[in-house]
């Protein structure tokens, strides 16, 4: 009941590669789909790669890390390529993070930061979902242009 009202739905599912080219194809062959966008967020020191399911549905995240993203060169080398995480969508960010945090949820962030895509973004700790790492989700509207990548 925490989050009552404020979930739009499941967003993405993480998964954490260390060749983001070669699972790209992977994923792309698996599910029939291309990769749809494909950035490097350097706020969080990651290079992100999106395989949209059709109408709307969640995605497939790939997170390889950049130079500097120690949390997920330690989640390779122990656990090599596989589920990272699980992204919510929210309607809004900020009143998750203060109900969540009203409530004594362990949260990594506090605050949202910026995310792929230029959606705002915060993580819970994996400790608060027993063991899996959660992602919220807050989107921010998408050029309509052809432009990404």
């Amino acid at each position: 009941m925490l989050l009552d009202g404020l979930v739009l739905g499941i967003d993405h599912v993480g998964v954490c590669v260390s060749k983001m080219d070669d699972a790209g194809a992977l994923w792309s062959s698996l599910l029939g789909l291309a990769v749809a966008h494909r950035e490097c967020v350097d706020a969080q020191k990651t290079e992100a790669a999106f395989v949209d399911l059709p109408d709307g549905a969640a995605a497939v995240e790939l997170v390889s890390p950049m130079a500097g993203n120690d949390g997920l060169v330690k989640f390779l080398a122990k656990r090599g390529d596989g589920l990272h995480h699980l992204a919510f969508a929210v309607t809004d960010i900020r009143a998750a993070l203060a109900r969540l945090e009203a409530a004594g949820v362990p949260l990594i962030d506090r605050a949202p930061r910026p995310g792929a895509r230029g959606h705002l973004v915060a993580f819970l700790h994996p400790k608060a979902m027993g063991g899996t790492l959660v992602e919220l989700v807050e989107r921010r509207p998408q050029p309509t242009s052809g432009g990404e990548q």
